[in-house]
């Protein structure tokens, strides 16, 4: 953690995504009033105006006179809790299905890399608003939808590691002393091979929560009138006049995801130092 926090990429994307883990947490407690609730005198009102009851909105109000702060918050709630859920479900699928593939014999091996190869080959924005397309939009959809086609590049990362490992003289003697092939696999190859995925799962929650509030924006993720940072900027696209509405979850997701590359980046360097100094050496 150290290392990490002395590399200023790693400090940076800590800040962001601990600030963004902060307010998704904090939401009840940061904010006032509800972000679904329904204003009887809708008032759009611009950054930082006191509205007619004497209520202060750090970043204006939206056309139906919701506070922007409030629902951003909520939002990061549940833009996050989506991201987190669909990567860790789409790490789930990746680990057992690419140490499984490099572990087996085959025709189980064939099918598994050739169903990886196949889904990879395959757009996965086309296959996204496919798979939302065919049931109603929920987020429990969108974590499944997510989830369901980011395992590929996780599958071949975790097949190409196990099979290095493999080959290492630590398994070759585990293997002596009688370890069975599960032992072997558990206890001693993926526990060797979590580096790149920690990592993996770090640049792809980004991506995750970009492709997130994509499907929100089509109308295909969370649906109105619980907030997320996707529909919110749906609901601003027309709001000329008002483009605070738009630029605050537009901005909250770049930084995001911004901080989260940051800290997969850093992450590679923390967890592989040889890798760093080969590249510091070559250059």
């Amino acid at each position: 953690m150290r290392r990490l926090w002395n590399d200023r990429r790693g400090a940076a994307g800590l800040v962001v995504v601990g600030l963004a883990a902060f307010v998704a947490l904090a939401a009840p407690y940061i904010t006032s009033g509800a972000p679904t609730a329904d204003v009887l005198t809708a008032q759009l009102l611009a950054p930082g105006t006191v509205d007619r009851r004497g209520a202060f909105h750090l970043l204006g109000t939206d056309a139906l006179g919701r506070d922007v702060w409030t629902r951003l918050a909520y939002g990061a709630r549940v833009s996050v809790t989506v991201s987190v859920l669909a990567t860790l479900l789409s790490l789930i699928v990746g680990v057992l299905v690419g140490a499984t593939a490099a572990r087996a014999r085959g025709w189980m091996r064939a099918t598994l890399v050739g169903l990886t190869d196949f889904a990879l080959a395959v757009p996965r924005v086309v296959l996204l608003l496919l798979l939302a397309a065919l049931w109603e939009p929920s987020a429990g959809l969108v974590v499944l939808v997510l989830g369901a086609t980011g395992w590929m590049p996780v599958a071949r990362l975790v097949y190409a590691e196990v099979r290095s490992l493999g080959q290492r003289p630590f398994v070759e003697g585990a293997v002596a002393l009688g370890a069975t092939p599960e032992r072997v696999l558990w206890r001693h190859i993926l526990a060797n091979a979590w580096t790149p995925v920690i990592v993996a799962a770090a640049l792809g929650l980004g991506n995750t929560m970009l492709l997130e509030a994509g499907l929100s924006f089509l109308g295909l993720g969370v649906q109105p009138p619980a907030p997320s940072w996707g529909n919110m900027i749906a609901s601003g696209r027309d709001a000329i006049d008002a483009p605070w509405i738009v630029m605050a979850p537009g901005a909250a997701l770049v930084l995001v995801a911004t901080g989260c590359a940051l800290l997969g980046d850093a992450l590679r360097d923390a967890l592989e130092p040889r890798q760093r100094h080969a590249r510091v050496g070559s250059s």
